[in-house]
């Protein structure tokens, strides 16, 4: 299984969007993931830094610049869906990845009193 990092980057602009009231707080997230045109349609227009920055993870081991290397997406490219925190959250603890799990929970509670 692969091991992760918390990206310290994307909770910083999750926490950003949030406070900026970029966020959605009911979605269905199998609907609004990002799909993998998505993904490529981004990086057509953006640099891998930014697409980076909607993901809370780093996969350890993994080349930069690589889809592969970005784990735990958060929103649409857009905003934060409260069900992208609560699916990282999940994920993170499902596979044991608890300082990603933990950095996911943060955002959370930090939504929910944001948007009251």
């Amino acid at each position: 299984m692969a091991s992760y990092k918390v990206n310290q980057q994307a909770v910083a602009k999750a926490r950003a969007l949030i406070d900026a009231r970029q966020y959605v707080l009911k979605s269905s997230w199998g609907d609004v993931q990002p799909s993998a045109e998505d993904e490529n349609a981004f990086l057509e227009r953006h640099s891998w830094e930014e697409y980076g920055q909607w993901y809370l993870a780093l996969t350890d081991g993994a080349s930069d610049d690589t889809k592969g290397r970005y784990a735990f997406v958060y929103g649409d490219f857009r905003r934060v869906h409260r069900m992208g925190l609560i699916a990282c959250q999940y994920r993170a603890a499902e596979w044991k990845h608890k300082a990603v799990e933990q950095a996911a929970h943060d955002l959370l509670e930090h939504l929910d009193e944001v948007s009251g």
